[in-house]
């Protein structure tokens, strides 16, 4: 076994080790059981580095895979790795652009405003002036953020999957795991975090955004400056501002709050439901407010996509669920791919229908989040398997309020919804295809009235 075999199984042991002390050698049973084995995994991902610092965020939006207390203890993973030093990330820059920083930048700053497991962040200025795919220019002196990617992070991520892999086959013949693919999942994973170090992805990722919300005073997505942008290294505009995590409220008092939480909500129902593209790892590091009151978007590496067939459905789910009706969430959750059987169906509804009472009701404060919890916990209770982007979608909401929360304490999320949810019913009803296919049976059913 390799040193780094030796240190990775000494964690896991180690952690495996506080699992069966914290779940009372497995006679805590249910949520209580689920949040132990959760926090272990965390803290064992934050001690092995970079490589399981990636898995975890990335299990921490497959709540179709793992337990909702797990997806939810994974979202906490933040990379907390010292800064590259600077005469390696200018060996990168000289590497890939042929030519040192100096000549390629108008200025380079040496201290990163930003450092990860996967890359950090410089600010420059720009030599050139730079017209965008966006159609606008950005001028010659403008300040840019460059990302580039830390030195030797592809090989450290290729020797710590070969020895994860082994650890997979291993948990693959405990027949509890097993049901998981923990092989056939760690090598879906290992091509996430191909596409992620390879940092084109992410600025046409951006780029797409970014004409999705051209036309929204509110929303703001950085430029990608191509000109300065390879496979290690990504050029966007500079946004000043203030993350999520840092928005006091100093900061807030000087914005309209409310509007900007509010509008924020509806730009990801709008980013899920009309453009069928969207923002799957909204933590609050990932999203800015700028200095002239305005929401920026960070860090593409994680999306999702909707079809067509999926975001009509999807609509039917939110309003159903924004106005407490359960028989018709179920009806159209079905269609989305959750599989219920009949035997299921009236519990599942009872639960549901309990569940929306319980978290969503009028008078106090809605709860998304434990809206979330329950409903992911009642599947896992029913052994009801759940479609990969019904169960991103649930989570991806719950990160919406958590992020609309960031910026208005006071936010009332399902009440925000609703208007959004009505107009895009009343859009979809409207739509003459519909139209086309209901007439029929509304003749037929006009008939029988007239007969009767």
């Amino acid at each position: 076994m390799s040193a780094r075999g030796r240190v990775i199984a000494g964690v896991v042991l180690r952690r495996l080790i506080a699992t069966v002390w914290h779940t009372r050698f497995g006679l805590r049973r249910g949520q209580r059981r689920r949040r132990a084995v959760a926090l272990q995994l965390r803290l064992a991902c934050e001690e092995l580095g970079p490589t399981f610092i990636k898995l975890g965020q990335l299990a921490s939006v497959r709540p179709d895979v793992f337990a909702p207390e797990t997806v939810f203890e994974l979202e906490r993973l933040r990379d907390r790795v010292p800064p590259v030093p600077l005469d390696a990330v200018r060996a990168i820059l000289t590497a890939e652009f042929g030519a040192s920083p100096d000549m390629v930048f108008a200025s380079f700053e040496p201290q990163p405003v930003a450092t990860a497991s996967i890359a950090q962040v410089h600010a420059a200025r720009l030599a050139k002036a730079y017209r965008t795919v966006a159609g606008a220019t950005l001028p010659a002196g403008s300040r840019v953020a460059v990302k580039v990617v830390r030195p030797g992070i592809e090989a450290t991520i290729q020797a710590d999957l070969v020895v994860a892999q082994r650890w997979a086959r291993r948990l693959e013949r405990i027949p509890r795991i097993a049901r998981l693919r923990p092989v056939a999942l760690l090598e879906e994973f290992r091509g996430a975090l191909a596409s992620e170090v390879d940092l084109r992805n992410e600025g046409r990722i951006a780029d797409r955004f970014a004409r999705d919300f051209a036309d929204d005073p509110l929303i703001v997505v950085p430029r990608v400056v191509w000109r300065h942008t390879t496979r290690r290294v990504l050029t966007t505009e500079f946004a000043d501002g203030w993350t999520l995590d840092k928005l006091d409220d100093a900061h807030r008092s000087g914005i309209d709050a409310k509007r900007l939480a509010t509008h924020g909500a509806e730009v990801f129902m709008r980013q899920v439901l009309m453009h069928g593209r969207y923002h799957a790892d909204l933590h609050p590091a990932n999203l800015m407010v700028t200095t002239d009151g305005r929401i920026c978007y960070l860090d593409f590496g994680i999306t999702g996509r909707t079809t067509p067939a999926q975001r009509i459905a999807i609509a039917q789910v939110l309003a159903a669920t924004v106005y407490g009706d359960a028989t018709r969430a179920l009806y159209y959750s079905r269609l989305l791919g959750l599989e219920v059987t009949e035997q299921q169906a009236p519990a599942v509804h009872d639960t549901v229908a309990a569940l929306m009472r319980e978290h969503l009701g009028r008078g106090e404060r809605p709860d998304i989040r434990g809206f979330a919890l329950g409903f992911l916990g009642m599947l896992a209770d029913f052994r009801i398997s759940i479609p990969a982007g019904y169960g991103l979608l649930i989570k991806a909401l719950v990160t919406v309020e958590g992020v609309a929360q960031a910026i208005y304490p006071d936010i009332d999320i399902v009440d925000s919804a609703r208007p959004f949810a009505t107009r895009l019913i009343a859009a979809q009803l409207a739509r003459p295809e519909r139209l086309q296919a209901r007439v029929p049976a509304a003749m037929r059913a006009a008939l029988v009235e007239l007969l009767a």
